[in-house]
């Protein structure tokens, strides 16, 4: 279900204007809904309803139109400023969606849907707001049942109030035309322009019909990369990037072509959360630089996403293709200087300083593929490193280009695309799991799915239950159980054993894990999931994690001998007992969010530890309470 911070009719909404308490209203229904203070939004929400105001006075709009304000997008954390519901001329449902900006002036910006305006306290390079509009609405089409059962037709646009567009304005140019046309773009001084834009579209008042509609309207099973990836190597558009994604991947393209062309080394570093769409991104740049006939890889440490991506490729390409465009991160040791055109690197967080069974081959992994390519892009994420071995880190990048005198430019990732679209879950587990202290965050926004179950076994039939759906749920653990050479190939021979559950690990004979037809009978591990994203997952929390005096605790001598990601541990704690534990602490905890963000729609745990499987619970009790 979708979330409406602000929903009345138009009659409704110009009197809350007329009497100066739209802010008011807007503020208090966000804070019930959201359980945050939205202080920074509070002038723009007055400046702009203002605006808005005098656009719907107007006796041919409809009173009985509806009118929403802040309208949160399917499967995202993106909100949509301004909709009005109604019917058309047939009778037809018809939504128009309205991109407000408060900006008062912008840049031209050679790359594709991208201007350059102040925002944010300086000078940045954004979406341009028709593609913005025409981005959200294509995401709504794609993800929200009732719009495209009902054929709901959906008409975006762009309202600068407090801009004045010039005859020949930057914002208007004609490098911008495609998106201007799909979302028709409006300035100060405009109002009537607007105000026919709603009316031609919007005859007749709904009641707010259609905001319930599409409100509550079922969510379409989200496209999963994997899922997608042939389609994108055929160059076909199946996912549409919004706002600083549309930035990043525009940004890296005009970096790749210009290092083909002038030889200059350039890297850029793009940090991002679980489900930010760094993967979505990157495939989509291979996809496009390959296409430009530049010399392109995609390269990650876990093998588990290549293996993936091959088998959903293998019989539309030959291996050797599939083989030469994604790569190994160990493969680059005796690579010539600038020998490829554009290193894709995901995962970075998971790059090893050496390459090798043993770790004692090449110098540097960072080092070896900022070398190898003219332009490389790291997508990384400091808190998914779930491995003593990781050594992918900003600060290292940035010394290895340097190094090697590369120009590096920084950009990150906000837009949450997995759990539902939900930023609060994510800050919720951050705080519940002890990982930042900063989140502070007591519970999500929206419709995600979180249960605490009471026996693994329910677990297990849950998941079960849900994977029939389309083999798109899996079971997941903490690596606490030894993962035995007898059996590795064999699901009769059970290796997990906690409280009247019996599983084994996933199989040795098998690459593809997270896809395989019969591997939900499986438990899958950090190893097998990493980078990857399901549906539903059920995470089994071992005993390397518990809730103690009131703090998460961490446990390295609960993790499994044949654990290699604390492999030297013990030797570590004697040497430096802090740094150690430290590095536990880190490795334990990033493994279990990791676990529990892998779930695009619903995540349900058990934990080993009777205290923290109550604490969990305690923690989603006062959360349903406030």
């Amino acid at each position: 279900m979708a979330l409406i911070i602000y929903e009345s009719t138009k009659e409704s909404f110009l009197n809350s204007v007329t009497n100066d308490s739209i802010t008011d209203d807007i503020y208090q229904i966000y804070q019930k809904k959201l359980g945050k203070s939205p202080k920074a939004q509070i002038r723009s929400w007055t400046n702009s309803m203002e605006y808005m105001y005098k656009v719907l006075n107007d006796s041919e709009i409809p009173d009985n139109a509806g009118v929403a304000i802040e309208f949160t997008i399917p499967t995202t954390s993106k909100r949509i400023d301004f909709i009005i519901s109604g019917f058309d001329e047939k009778d037809s449902d018809s939504v128009i969606i309205i991109e407000l900006k408060q900006w008062e002036s912008a840049k031209k910006v050679d790359k594709d849907g991208i201007v350059q305006t102040f925002v944010g306290k300086r000078q940045r390079e954004v979406a341009h707001p028709s593609y913005q509009a025409w981005s959200y609405a294509s995401l709504i089409e794609d993800f929200n049942e009732s719009v495209q059962e009902d054929e709901i037709s959906l008409y975006p646009c762009a309202y600068l109030h407090n801009y004045k567009i010039s005859e020949d304005d930057p914002i208007s140019d004609d490098f911008y035309k495609e998106y201007i046309d799909k979302a028709p773009l409006y300035g100060n001084g405009d109002v009537i322009k607007l105000r026919n834009f709603i009316k031609k579209y919007i005859k007749k008042g709904d009641n707010k019909r259609i905001l319930y509609k599409i409100e509550h309207g079922k969510i379409r099973p989200s496209k999963r990369l994997q899922d997608v990836l042939n389609g994108m190597l055929e160059n076909n558009e199946h996912f549409i990037m919004v706002d600083e994604q549309k930035v990043t991947y525009e940004l890296a393209k005009q970096m790749a072509r210009d290092s083909y062309i002038d030889d200059k080394k350039r890297v850029l570093i793009v940090q991002g959360g679980p489900g930010t769409g760094k993967s979505v991104v990157a495939i989509n740049l291979l996809v496009n630089l390959t296409a430009d006939d530049l010399v392109s890889l995609y390269v990650t440490k876990n093998s588990a996403p290549r293996n993936v991506y091959f088998k959903q490729l293998k019989g539309s390409y030959t291996q050797k293709y599939i083989s030469n465009l994604f790569k190994s991160s160990g493969s680059f040791i005796n690579a010539e200087s600038n020998e490829i055109d554009a290193v894709i690197v995901d995962e970075a967080h998971r790059l090893n300083k050496k390459s090798g069974l043993y770790g004692n081959q090449g110098e540097n992994q960072i080092k070896e593929l900022i070398n190898a390519g003219k332009f490389s892009i790291f997508f990384i994420d400091p808190h998914q490193k779930v491995h003593i071995k990781d050594y992918g880190s900003i600060e290292e990048i940035e010394k290895c280009a340097e190094e090697l005198n590369a120009e590096v430019r920084k950009i990150r990732l906000h837009s949450q695309f997995r759990c539902n679209g939900s930023d609060g879950y994510l800050s919720w587990l951050d705080d519940v799991l002890e990982i930042e202290d900063t989140a502070n965050y007591d519970g999500f926004d929206y419709d995600y799915d979180f249960e605490v179950i009471d026996s693994p076994n329910e677990l297990r039939d849950l998941i079960f239950e849900k994977n029939k759906i389309n083999n798109k749920s899996r079971l997941l653990a903490g690596y606490c159980w030894k993962w035995e050479k007898e059996g590795r190939e064999n699901t009769d021979i059970h290796d997990i054993e906690i409280d009247g559950l019996s599983m084994s690990w996933n199989l040795g004979n098998t690459d593809t894990w997270a896809i395989d037809e019969d591997s939900v009978n499986e438990i899958g591990c950090i190893h097998t999931s990493q980078g990857l994203e399901f549906d539903y997952v059920g995470v089994i929390i071992g005993e390397d994690i518990r809730f103690e005096n009131g703090k998460i605790i961490t446990d390295f001598n609960k993790r499994a001998s044949t654990d290699q990601s604390l492999r030297g541990i013990k030797k570590m704690y004697k040497e430096n007992p802090d740094k150690a534990q430290k590095t536990a602490d880190e490795i334990i905890k990033n493994t279990y969010k990791t676990l529990m963000t892998r779930g695009m729609k619903g995540c349900y745990i058990y934990c080993a530890d009777n205290n923290l499987q109550n604490y969990f619970k305690s923690r989603l009790k006062s959360m349903k309470k406030s």
